[in-house]
Order: structure tokens, then sequence, then C-alpha cells
């Protein structure tokens, strides 16, 4: 009995092991994007989504959002994870609106664009996170077990949901 749980527990290990050696091999920095068109005017969306004290209405993996302050836009979202602290990097109404995680005690970073245009009566939406994993786990269960884009997603479906 000995011998098979030290088997297990060397098993373990190595996996462990092989598991952080590949996150170190892979890249900290990541770029993804999704694109969508919304049939309402930029000015509209760029309201919506540069507002997060009205998240909560519209976002529901949101519990709360604590705005902590306002120049520059600084809050903390409250959801089905741990609270995020945000802030507003670059704000151009109703064209760009760049927002960056503001915590540096998570193993994660980074930024998310928002970018607007015209779309005839509708607005081109882009949104592009450029991103920093900086735990090598993270990266490699991020890499393999996680959509790049599943986040950008879920935001894009609850804002379209909204209007």
């Amino acid at each position: 009995m000995l011998r098979v749980s030290l088997y297990i527990l060397g098993a373990l290990f190595v996996l462990v092991l092989a598991v952080t050696a590949i996150g170190y091999i892979l890249p900290q920095n990541h770029v993804a994007s999704v694109q969508t068109v919304l049939a309402v005017p930029p000015s509209g969306v760029f309201e919506r989504i540069s507002d997060p004290a009205k998240y909560p209405a519209w976002r529901k993996d949101l519990t709360r959002v604590d705005i902590l302050a306002t120049q520059p836009l600084k809050w903390r979202e409250h959801g089905n994870d741990d609270p995020i602290t945000y802030e507003v990097v670059e704000s151009h109404p109703p064209d760009r609106h760049v927002v960056r995680i503001a915590d540096p005690d998570l193993p994660f970073g980074g930024t998310w664009t928002y970018e607007l245009r015209r779309e005839g009566s509708g607005t081109h939406l882009t949104i592009t996170e450029r991103g920093e994993v900086y735990n090598p786990i993270f990266r490699f269960v991020g890499r393999f077990f996680m959509s790049p884009t599943a986040t950008m997603e879920r935001f894009v479906e609850a804002l379209r949901s909204s209007f």
C-alpha cells in the first residue's frame, strides 16, 4: 500500500512539475479580440460601456460595483469570482475607451480597448484584450483549458441584451 501511495505522489509531483514547466515556456502576454455590430449608435454604446456604476443592471455576472475614484474613474466589480479593481486609462467618446485591471495582487492583468465606429445606423464594436498572466500554472490552464475570448464574448452578449 505504501509503495502505491508513493507512486501516486510521485506521479502527481511530476504532473505539477510538467504543468509548471510548460507554463513558464508559454508567453506571459497575449492579445485577443472580439467584434460585433450593435443596432445602437456609437454614443449609446459608449455611454453603456463607460458607466460601470450601472453594470449590475445589465451584467448578470455582477452583484455590485463600488466606485473608488472619479478622476481617473476607478471601480471594483463584485460577482461570481473574487473582486477585481479596474480603472480607465483612456477615454475618447464615442470612439475609444481603454480600461485596465488596477489590482497588482492578482495573478493576471492587462487592458481592454473598446473601439467603436458607426456602421449604418448602428455600431461596429471591437474589444481587444492585451493581457498578462504572471502565474505559470494559470498560463497553462488558460492556454489549454479556457477560451481566450470567453470573458469578452460574455460581455458582448450582456451588452447586446441590454439594448
